[in-house]
C-alpha cells in the first residue's frame, strides 16, 4: 500500500507573476480569447455537467448591457497541458454581487450569449458530474471570492481596500498595508486501534447515519501533528500515540485546508464529547463494507479527502450502496 495519497497535478497556471501588472485582468478579458465563469454568492452558472465558460469580452458586454456588471473580475489563470480545456486558454472570474436569485429573473428573462438552459448551481450538487479542470476552477474561484467577500476593509485602520494583482491583493489606501487571501489550515485524521479497526464518528442525531473521519482546525502555535493529538482526544478521547501525512485538499467553503493524516492509537473504547461528535464506532474492514452494502451507514462521499483516506486504510476501493435499493 502506497504510504501517501496520489499527487493531483495542478489543471491551470496562476500566473502570480504576470497577475501583477496593473490592468492585466482588463487586458485579458478584452483579448477576445479569454472564456468566463460567472459566480454569485457560492452559486456558479452552469450547463448540464459543465460549468458555464463564455467568451469572457462578450460576456461582460452582455452583462452590462442587462445591468449586471460583474463587480469584480478576477484572473483565474491559463490551462496547463491535461486540462480539459485548449492549453493557453486563459480564464477569469465575473463576481456578482447581488443575490443569484436576482441575476436568476433576469437570466431567465434573458441574457445575449447565456444559454436558456443555463443554470445557477453550488459545489456540492453539481462536483460529481463536473471534469476535473471544470472541479478546479470551481474551487479556486470559490475560495478567492469567499476571500473578497469577507475581507472588504483594512484589519488595521478600517479604510475599504482597493483590488490588485488581477484580484488577489487587497490593499489599503490609507496605510499602504497590502493583504492577501488566506487559508486556513485543518487536520482530517483516519484513527486506527491496536486490532486494525477503523475509528469513524458523525455529529447530529444519535440515531443519524452519517460517519466519518474527525478533522479539526489547527490552533496558533500548534503544529499539525500537535492538532491532531489534541483534536482526538478532545473529541473521541482516544490518545493518539502516531501520526503519518499523507495529502491534502482545499476546501474554500469558506476558507479551509484539509491535511490528511493516519493516526495510530492503543486505545480501544472512543466516547464522544458529545459537541463536534455525538457518535464513535470501530470497523473492521468487512464491518464497514458490509455495513454501508446494508445502508446501516453512509460515510463520505468519493469528492472528498476524507473518503480517500478512508480507502486508503481499506486498502482499496469501498462500494456503496446501490441507490435502487
Amino acid at each position: 500500500m502506497d504510504t501517501v495519497l496520489p499527487v493531483r497535478p495542478a489543471l491551470v497556471d496562476r500566473g502570480s507573476g504576470a497577475r501583477m501588472k496593473p490592468g492585466m485582468v482588463e487586458a485579458v478579458v478584452g483579448s477576445g480569447t479569454a472564456r468566463a465563469m460567472v459566480l454569485s454568492h457560492r452559486q456558479a452558472l452552469v450547463c448540464g455537467d459543465s460549468l458555464l465558460l463564455m467568451e469572457a469580452a462578450g460576456l461582460a458586454e452582455s452583462l452590462h448591457q442587462a445591468g449586471s456588471p460583474p463587480s469584480m473580475m478576477i484572473y483565474l489563470g491559463s490551462a496547463l497541458q491535461g486540462s480539459d480545456l485548449a492549453e493557453g486558454t486563459e480564464l477569469v472570474l465575473f463576481v456578482l454581487d447581488e443575490p443569484f436569485e436576482v441575476h436568476a429573473e433576469q437570466f431567465e428573462r434573458g441574457i445575449a450569449g447565456i444559454p436558456a438552459d443555463a443554470v445557477w448551481t453550488g459545489f456540492r450538487e453539481i462536483a460529481a458530474r463536473l471534469n476535473a479542470t471544470d472541479t478546479a476552477l470551481f474551487v479556486e474561484a470559490s475560495a478567492i471570492a469567499n476571500w473578497h467577500a469577507t475581507h472588504l476593509h483594512c484589519p488595521r485602520c478600517g479604510a475599504a481596500t482597493l483590488v490588485e494583482a488581477g484580484g488577489w491583493v487587497r490593499r489599503c489606501p490609507a496605510d499602504n498595508s497590502e493583504h492577501y487571501p488566506r487559508t486556513d489550515p485543518a487536520i482530517i485524521v483516519t484513527v486506527v486501534g491496536p486490532d486494525d479497526r477503523l475509528l469513524l464518528g458523525g455529529g447530529g442525531p444519535l440515531d443519524a447515519k452519517n460517519y466519518s473521519t474527525l478533522a479539526g482546525f489547527v490552533e496558533p502555535g500548534e503544529s499539525l501533528e500537535q492538532a491532531v493529538v489534541r483534536e482526538i482526544q478532545e473529541e473521541v478521547g482516544v490518545r493518539v500515540t502516531a501520526a503519518q501525512y499523507l495529502g491534502s485538499q482545499s476546501w474554500p467553503f469558506p476558507a479551509s485546508l484539509m491535511l490528511g493524516f493516519t493516526a495510530t492509537t492503543a486505545d480501544t473504547e472512543a466516547t464522544p464529547d458529545g459537541v463536534e461528535v455525538t457518535r464513535a464506532r470501530w470497523f473492521s474492514r468487512a464491518e464497514l463494507q458490509e455495513a454501508v452494502l446494508r445502508g446501516e451507514i453512509v460515510i463520505s462521499s468519493r469528492l472528498s479527502i476524507a473518503r480517500s483516506l478512508i480507502e486508503h486504510w481499506y486498502g482499496g476501493v469501498i462500494r456503496d450502496r446501490p441507490a435502487d435499493t
